[in-house]
């Protein structure tokens, strides 16, 4: 700097001072200008090794990246799930997020695993033709829990040396116990107490015999025909509280129509029970029939709109209306079952042409007293009485026939298809009475 000022100096006055604030400007100007060269090229080498140390590509690449690369680039990063490779793909796992949520494989398995296994139970169509033999053994295990109520009871009456009071006491108390009902026990006391007179028997054995005749008796009155169709299509309603095995005779029971060349179609109108839908639905699918069913908790008496309708359309020959076993608080089963059955009465001309009741036997007397509800309110022309085969209150069948003076169609005596059968009265006495001697007749 001294020597520039020396220099300066040299220049002759006037122009000395200003030629001196020249050049000094100039030598700022350029200090300036190298300092900021400098400085400005070590900021970027800062910032590219924040970036490089960072991962963060270069806005440039972010603009320019294809979207053609990106499933390459997914496939990348499933590949190794590590988490940097992960984090780096950041805009793109919004689509892989998105296929994961529209198709969830695994769940979907789980999903129809779960729906077929009620098909499992159901399995399998048996197609053996089984001698009447066969069948005779398996009605007699089905009434093994009820003939041991009744014929054990009995076997300690007609022990007894002579008929007195107290037997005729232990009669009536073990008919009682076979859920005979009150009434139904007295008029075969009576009954047998005439016959016995007449006959002037006095032996404790022939009152086993005498009440076999007086229980045929009464079950012949209540011999139901079978089904047969005689109306295109041919409607049946099917009523019944929840857990008697209502949807379950029905299935089984579409499997019986169907095996006749009939087209059938099974339309659930219990639209309050989710699980009936599905399990009528499988059933249907089971044993190939048509179904139909409406919206869940929506209106039972539209469903039997629907289902006339189709079956009219469809062709249909047989076409099974299960009905609500419950309705919620707002409404009432009986005024709903009368209105279900005045829709399809206005729809279809002469239908119903049946009305199924089914009972539980399990639940005795209790049995009796529905029937006479639900035949008060629709007007039932046949009983289908499931699970003998699990109750020692079987004789309820007796008091239902001789009280109710409606036929019984079928009975359920097992879990196979084949064991809703046709109820014979004869059948059923012959088992209920056997002792290993009789033959089927």
């Amino acid at each position: 700097m001294e020597e520039i000022l020396s220099i300066l100096n040299t220049i002759p006055s006037p122009y000395n001072d200003l030629v001196a604030v020249a050049v000094i400007f100039l030598i700022i100007a350029a200090i300036s200008f190298i300092i900021a060269f400098l400085f400005g090229g070590k900021a970027a080498e800062q910032i590219e090794e924040v970036a490089e140390d960072q991962e963060i590509e270069p806005p440039q690449e972010i603009a320019e990246e294809p979207q053609i690369h990106q499933e390459s680039e997914i496939e990348e990063v499933l590949e190794d799930t590590t988490g940097k490779e992960f984090q780096a793909q950041a805009p793109a796992p919004v689509e892989e997020i998105a296929e994961t949520e529209a198709a969830p494989e695994p769940e979907e398995i789980a999903i129809e695993e779960i729906e077929e296994e009620p098909e499992e139970e159901i399995e399998p169509l048996e197609k053996v033709e089984e001698t009447k033999e066969g069948l005779f053994a398996r009605l007699r295990r089905g009434l093994s829990k009820t003939q041991a109520g009744l014929l054990g009871g009995l076997g300690g009456i007609v022990s007894k040396k002579e008929i007195d009071a107290d037997l005729w006491d232990e009669f009536e108390e073990t008919l009682i116990m076979a859920d005979l009902g009150v009434n139904t026990t007295m008029k075969l006391r009576e009954h047998i107490e005439t016959k016995l007179s007449k006959q002037s028997l006095t032996s404790p054995e022939s009152i086993t015999s005498t009440l076999k005749e007086e229980i045929l008796e009464i079950l012949k009155t209540a011999e139901g025909a079978p089904i047969t169709p005689n109306a295109s299509p041919f409607v049946i309603m099917v009523a019944g509280v929840n857990g008697v095995g209502k949807t379950t005779s029905i299935g089984k029971l579409a499997s019986r129509l169907k095996t006749d060349d009939k087209k059938v179609m099974v339309a659930a109108g219990d639209t309050f029970r989710a699980a009936a839908v599905e399990q009528l639905e499988v059933w249907s699918k089971r044993v190939g029939t048509d179904f139909l069913k409406g919206q869940s908790g929506g209106d039972p008496s539209s469903v039997a709109f629907d289902a006339v309708k189709a079956a009219q359309a469809r062709g249909t020959d047989i076409l099974i209306i299960d009905t609500a076993g419950r309705l919620h608080t707002k409404g009432n089963l009986m005024d709903e079952l009368t209105k279900m059955k005045r829709i399809v009465g206005r729809e279809l001309e002469g239908a119903p042409h049946e009305i199924l009741l089914v009972l539980d036997a399990t639940t005795g007397q209790n049995a009796v007293q529905q029937a006479k509800q639900f035949n008060e309110a629709i007007g039932i022309t046949g009983i289908v009485l499931t699970k003998l085969d699990g109750t020692a209150k079987g004789g309820v069948i007796i008091a239902i026939a001789d009280e109710l003076n409606i036929p019984v169609k079928y009975i359920g005596i097992g879990e196979s298809l084949s064991d809703l059968r046709e109820f014979n009265a004869e059948e059923f006495v012959e088992a209920l009475f056997y002792s290993g001697d009789e033959t089927v007749h």
